[in-house]
């Protein structure tokens, strides 16, 4: 069964520089792209040239794609080190400055800059992306339609953005705020067939707006290249076990529902909305997070996860994922990277230190975790 779930990690980084902390110059980030396409194979430009993409070959073994993940972060690390630059795993860069950023010289991300502008420049936010295979992919849309009510909840354990451009948000994952101004963005809309997504899609690709379906970038969408529903609400995590164990929470989700046709079969504009508005409660609060549930109340992330674990539980037995979602509850008590990074920034605040100084700690403690 687990080989009907086959799962792939996309991580996105960003650089920083290990005396200012902040965002690189051009020349410097093309110093380690160059170095690190030629040491680390999976490693590829994302739009500014201030970050870098990896990803997993897909598998079913989690521990194999914790162990992959953790060494392409410290060959990274060590590659940015040589260049004098720090690697952050983190939704947004705490102290990167749109002003200060360059594109990628490629045909997809010179279009995207050409098309959106000053927007392009903001898009200074690194997620994690899961891909789960679906069992059957002429089903997906059903699937992602059912999934959509969960992902709030995935999002709160992942918050690591609360920082934008030096100073703090407010709120405890700021990247999709700042994604949100990108178009084709936020909860999908509900299909009530594949080939209604289809024509959705073709119109668009018809009508010249994109040319294929990767632009459009949902929360949570079937995967234009691979036979998967691929989740995007998540922030990139600074520890990567709480990636992993992110991510082994949605497989067994993936297959719970396709197992259980009657878990959300109802949803719609209803449920849509519900998701929006503890979207937002999850970029407000995190893991402190009340998200109402499927009986209209509000209940803490920490109630709501173990009532979706215990939910799972059969089907991350199958898949062999148990231990892995076991570690989910630590973090709904210690809190996410969020909170980490608003705690070490409230005390260098309270040590008298000025915004940039504590900042910068927040920088340093960030790479600290990505390459650990």
């Amino acid at each position: 069964m687990a080989d009907e779930f086959q799962f792939g990690i996309e991580e996105e980084y960003f650089l920083a520089d290990a005396v200012t902390g902040r965002s690189p110059d051009g020349a410097t980030a093309d110093r380690f792209h160059e170095a690190a396409s030629r040491f680390v194979k999976p490693a590829s430009h994302e739009l500014l040239k201030g970050q870098v993409e990896v990803q997993t070959e897909p598998g079913v073994s989690f521990d194999e794609a914790c162990a992959a993940l953790r060494g392409m972060r410290r060959e990274l690390a060590a590659i940015a080190q040589d260049c004098g630059l720090l690697l952050l795993a983190s939704g947004t860069h705490p102290l990167a400055q749109a002003r200060e950023q360059e594109t990628t010289e490629k045909e997809r991300y010179k279009r995207l800059e050409s098309e959106f502008g000053i927007i392009a420049q903001r898009a200074m936010i690194c997620a994690m992306h899961i891909h789960v295979e679906a069992p059957d992919p002429g089903r997906r849309i059903d699937l992602m339609n059912r999934l959509v009510p969960f992902i709030p909840l995935l999002l709160a354990l992942s918050v690591s953005s609360p920082f934008w451009q030096g100073r703090e948000t407010g709120i405890k994952a700021f990247r999709l705020t700042a994604f949100a101004q990108w178009p084709r963005m936020g909860v999908p809309e509900i299909f009530r067939s594949q080939e209604e997504y289809q024509r959705y899609i073709d119109i668009l690709v018809g009508a010249g707006i994109v040319e294929d379906a990767s632009f459009v970038w949902w929360h949570i969408r079937p995967s234009t290249h691979y036979p998967t529903i691929e989740l995007r609400v998540c922030d990139s995590c600074p520890r990567v076990e709480d990636a992993v164990a992110i991510a082994a929470l949605y497989q067994a989700l993936m297959r719970c529902v396709a197992r259980r046709p009657e878990i959300n079969a109802d949803v719609g504009p209803v449920e849509r909305g519900i998701c929006g508005q503890n979207i937002w409660l999850a970029q407000q609060h995190g893991v402190e997070a009340r998200l109402i549930d499927a009986e209209g109340r509000a209940r803490p992330v920490a109630e709501q996860l173990d009532a979706i674990i215990d939910m799972t539980s059969e089907d991350a037995a199958a898949l062999g994922s148990a231990g892995w979602i076991a570690r989910l509850p630590e973090i709904a008590r210690r809190g996410a990277a969020a909170d980490r990074q608003l705690a070490i920034h409230e005390d260098a605040r309270a040590r008298g230190e000025g915004r940039e100084e504590a900042l910068k700690r927040v920088v340093r403690a960030i790479a600290e975790e990505t390459g650990s």
